[in-house]
């Protein structure tokens, strides 16, 4: 029987331990500075001199996630990625 992934927040079934939360990355290779990313969400991504961001935000609250979520499907270099973490 297929399963699909656990809704964020729950324990593991598997008995790894742990909750699950989004962690926000930023693919520096792929990434070109546009700079939407830290006009969509500036209390989580700063950006440099040059337009390039800087994630400063380690955990991402509840409102701050579906910003986050905006932010990535903004960016037009698809450098911006929201992961699976454990916390």
């Amino acid at each position: 029987m297929l399963r699909g992934p656990a809704p964020a927040g729950l324990a593991d079934p598997r008995g790894h331990g742990g909750l699950v939360s989004e962690i926000l990355r930023v693919n520096p290779i792929a990434c070109t500075a546009h700079g939407i990313c830290g006009e969509l969400l500036p209390e989580v991504i700063q950006l440099d001199p040059w337009g390039y961001p800087i994630v400063t935000a380690v955990e991402l609250t509840d409102e701050l996630l579906s910003h986050a979520r905006r932010a990535v499907a903004s960016c037009p270099a698809l450098a911006l990625v929201l992961e699976k973490g454990r916390t």
